[in-house]
């Protein structure tokens, strides 16, 4: 479930294909434990869809994408269909999640959040996935999620984006400066707190200082001890 920009037909279609890996996921989870699900909180431009990229491939996971868990949180319908997913017992536990997430943090009363918080808590469940953005790594239990934040310095993030998306530095800088607001608004907004703060997360990796190789390879060094330690 990853998408830029997609049509609700074509979200429809990957939540549908999505329910068939989880069919299939839930029959071979009997044979083995289930990994924790990685979150990745990443500053614009420094490269942190990229490294979650890498580990969806090199760890055979589903990517789980802001814009698409979006979509979906905003849709009754899709909401509830990924949530019957879970059996009764997890669907209760998700409801307990959500008051319990309410009465901690004293979220706003939105339909949405309550969706969202749904939505990435069934994704959760069921595993064997990485979740990028929207506040993941703020709903999902911290014994069963390894917490990642992607940073870089604001001009290599700046030379990034002019370089991926083939515009002018001064565009690049506009773009990273609007993004970065968006998104730590959008988590001050439910979750009160600031997405900055290198507390939230179990690992904190500057992309200034280690390749992209390299990161993936500590990200998944980190996943390895924290299951050996379950």
């Amino acid at each position: 479930m990853n998408a830029k920009s997609r049509s609700p037909l074509s979200v429809e279609k990957l939540v549908e294909e999505q329910f068939r890996k989880w069919r299939i996921m839930d029959k071979e989870s009997k044979k083995e434990p289930l990994p924790p699900v990685i979150t990745v909180s990443r500053e614009p431009g420094s490269e942190g869809r990229m490294v979650a990229s890498q580990l969806v491939k090199q760890l055979n996971l589903d990517m789980f994408g802001s814009k698409i868990i979006d979509e979906v949180a905003k849709s009754a319908n899709m909401s509830e269909r990924v949530i019957r997913t879970l059996d009764e017992k997890g669907r209760s536990i998700l409801d307990e999640l959500v008051q319990a997430l309410e009465r901690e943090r004293h979220l706003w009363d939105y339909e949405y959040l309550s969706h969202l918080i749904k939505v990435i808590a069934t994704i959760g469940k069921h595993g064997r996935a990485v979740i990028l953005g929207r506040g993941a790594n703020f709903i999902l239990q911290p014994d069963k999620t390894l917490k990642v934040r992607v940073v870089a310095p604001l001009e290599m993030r700046v030379k990034n984006i002019s370089r991926e998306f083939g515009v002018s530095e001064e565009e690049a800088r506009r773009c990273v400066i609007n993004a970065e607001s968006d998104r730590m608004a959008f988590v001050r907004k439910y979750f009160h707190v600031d997405c900055s703060d290198p507390m939230h997360y179990d690992l904190v990796i500057n992309t200034a200082n280690v390749s992209i190789d390299t990161a993936v390879k500590i990200v998944k060094t980190a996943l390895k001890l924290k299951m050996s330690a379950q």
